[in-house]
């Protein structure tokens, strides 16, 4: 089963990721939309500053002389270097038209080509020579779609004679959109990642740490260290249950506070009823020294012998509890010092406390009895900032 933080953080990266991409499509379908507007006005502009830079570059009118369209005295059909001059200035596709036809044009075919000789699409035809006017939008243009702007050449006397066009790749849109796209994504992805980072702090300070403390406080109390508080700060949810913590350790310590008293008044009882009991069975059996066992051959003696070995365990073992500091217990200690002789370098209290699942508070006891006991060596660890770290390792 996972963690709460992993869950935490796999929830917060699956909400950002249903974010993230939904912020792209959006902005994705907006910035279409806007490079479509984008490219029309700039067809529109390119299309207005070519007209003035071939007025007056080429003064005169427009005029058809032999099937060749002349403007003024300069031909300019089946002539490249004018709209090869355009297309450089503006980045646009130039063309020429001749009635319908391309007579001069930057357009490329299916075989790299000028197309020249090639006939505008029926639609434009129809709004530009037929109609008169200007036509925005896209269009087909030798098989490929573009964004246009057209506009009618009409001579000295008015007449229609033929087309200007400049005109945008949908390549180019497509290119400014992705372009686009692939700027918002790392920005998002830069953003995402400082958002996590800080998430992740935030929930391993202000969530896990607290509820860290407060389970191996939980195990302090398992292993009966029911004396040990835990001080931990966080949201109301979490002081909250420090505080129930809190008092249920302090119940149970008044618990064993009274238990206690009886156990000692039992257990001097039951120990002055074991001198008795040995004193007279050492009278019974005529035997002087109460250590001494009695005849393996009689069945009765044979159950006390038993009875007596069994008391003298208790007795060691309770004289082993006792050699202890109030709030320490032998089990505890055996787990301490299993974790510090498998563990060939000195280490802290903190990684003693991880290894053997218990408060650093509660460890920090036993390894400074041990040490009183020189059970333990230590050593001060200096780093570059902060107070040095006592490190503990068993005597040799």
């Amino acid at each position: 089963m996972r963690s709460l933080k992993h869950q935490i953080l796999l929830l917060m990266l699956g909400s950002l990721v249903l974010l993230a991409a939904s912020f792209i499509f959006i902005f994705g379908w907006y910035m279409r939309e806007r490079a479509v507007d984008a490219a029309i006005v700039k067809a529109e502009t390119d299309l207005k500053t070519c007209m003035e830079i071939i007025n007056d570059k080429v003064p005169g009118p427009w005029e058809i002389k032999s099937g060749i369209l002349y403007k003024g005295d300069i031909q300019l059909s089946y002539r490249t270097e004018l709209v090869d001059h355009l297309s450089k200035l503006t980045g646009d596709t130039v063309t020429l038209f001749l009635a319908d036809t391309r007579t001069a044009t930057t357009v490329r075919d299916s075989n790299g080509e000028r197309a020249i000789g090639t006939k505008v699409s029926d639609a434009v035809a129809q709004k530009v020579l037929k109609n008169g006017q200007m036509y925005l939008g896209e269009a087909n243009v030798v098989g490929q779609l573009f964004q246009t702007a057209y506009e009618p050449i009409r001579d000295s006397n008015g007449e229609i004679i033929g087309m200007f066009y400049v005109g945008i790749s949908k390549n180019y849109t497509q290119s400014f959109i992705v372009n686009s796209l692939i700027r918002l994504s790392l920005l998002g992805l830069g953003l995402a990642f400082f958002v996590i980072i800080l998430t992740w702090f935030f929930i391993q300070r202000v969530i896990i740490r607290p509820l860290k403390e407060i389970t191996l406080g939980t195990r302090d109390v398992a292993t009966g260290h029911a004396t040990e508080k835990v001080n931990v700060t966080g949201p109301k949810e979490i002081g909250d249950l420090a505080v129930a913590f809190n008092q249920m350790v302090e119940r149970l310590s008044n618990i064993a506070d009274e238990m206690s008293k009886v156990t000692v008044a039992r257990e001097g009882k039951e120990e002055r009823f074991r001198e008795n009991e040995e004193i007279r069975l050492a009278d019974d059996s005529g035997f002087d020294d109460e250590f001494r066992e009695p005849d393996s051959e009689d069945g009765n003696h044979k159950g006390e012998q038993k009875i007596y070995k069994k008391n003298v365990e208790l007795k060691n073992y309770n004289m082993e509890q006792e050699g202890l500091p109030k709030g320490l217990n032998v089990i505890t200690l055996k787990q301490i010092l299993a974790f510090l002789s498998e563990t060939a370098e000195p280490v802290s209290a903190e990684t003693v406390a991880e290894g053997v699942r218990l408060t650093r508070v509660t460890v920090r006891r036993y390894l400074d009895y041990l040490e009183l006991r020189k059970i333990l060596d230590t050593e001060l660890k200096y780093g570059t900032v902060g107070r040095p770290v006592k490190l503990f390792q068993l005597s040799q």
